[in-house]
């Protein structure tokens, strides 16, 4: 049954090895695509980083904290 839940984490581990681990490597660092050392790294790659770097919990929040909500 645990084996299971690993089967994707594997799956993608073995498609894409690099991609995958260097991935791995900057959620840990909590590394932002938008940052400059990141960024300018990727633009000598030929890639461009785009504007949002997907969510996640780093520092960069634009909503400054908690948000209250209101339910129905």
């Amino acid at each position: 049954m645990f084996l299971d839940e690993l089967t994707p984490f594997v799956q993608e581990l073995t498609a894409h090895p690099v991609a995958f681990l260097g991935g791995l490597a900057s959620g840990l660092l909590r590394l932002s695509l938008s940052d400059d050392p990141v960024k300018s790294w990727l633009q000598n790659q030929g890639i461009t980083p785009t504007s949002g770097d997907g969510g996640g919990w780093g520092g960069n929040d634009r909503n400054g904290g908690p948000q209250s909500i209101s339910i129905d």
